[in-house]
């Protein structure tokens, strides 16, 4: 699978299908800094990435008026 990271901006290739909680084990990420999209969809921990799928990691901004 094609997992395009942002902030800092990069891009590997991962094999094997597996829950996307194990994904992000494997990068180093911890699961509540981010959104994971696939396909234009958010998906959750639980859900199972395919070798064919193509995921972007976004870290997870928040902010807002004082």
């Amino acid at each position: 699978m094609k997992v395009r990271l942002r902030n800092p901006d990069r891009e590997v290739q991962l094999e094997r299908e597996r829950p996307l909680s194990s994904v992000l084990d494997e990068l180093g990420v911890a699961v509540d800094t981010v959104l994971v999209i696939r396909a234009g969809e958010l998906i959750t921990r639980e859900t199972r990435v395919r070798d064919d799928d193509e995921l972007e990691i976004r870290p997870v901004i928040s902010g807002g008026s004082p």
